[in-house]
């Protein structure tokens, strides 16, 4: 299952950015998220370990895989012969404008079965996470 949605912020890549990274404040503006924990780490770095607390997901520890400040980042999260994997990418539109892309990709023996159950939820949170980011972002 693979899932990507994006949304035009009206507010400069560095102060979206700023939002996007400071994943332990999410509960604050993504009403998908109701717990996030650095685990190991700080900050959003390679290698780092938060926790997340989704309603109605079991809680899963996320490594962060890849990070570009002001560009990206990807976080994934391994259970039962599933792997998660959420993308974040911003992009610049114009001085005062972000696009930002958020997606993710389950895939493992077990993926197709947990989509039957969680795909619209998943897709749902995907898009709270996006209207969140833009509201937290404009603000």
């Amino acid at each position: 299952m693979e899932y990507r949605t994006s949304i035009e912020i009206d507010a400069p890549l560095e102060a979206v950015w700023a939002v996007l990274a400071d994943v332990e404040r999410w509960p604050e503006w993504d009403k998908s998220m109701q717990r996030v924990e650095f685990v190991a780490g700080a900050g959003l770095k390679r290698g780092a370990k938060v926790r997340i607390k989704q309603p109605r997901l079991p809680v899963m520890v996320w490594e962060v895989i890849e990070v570009e400040p002001n560009r990206v980042f990807t976080w994934q999260a391994k259970s039962g012969g599933m792997t998660s994997v959420g993308d974040h990418r911003l992009s610049v539109t114009s001085p005062d404008r972000t696009t930002a892309e958020l997606g993710i990709r389950q895939t493992g023996a077990l993926a197709p079965i947990v989509g039957l159950f969680t795909t619209g939820l998943v897709r749902r949170y995907v898009h709270l996470e996006a209207d969140g980011l833009k509201r937290r972002s404009e603000s």
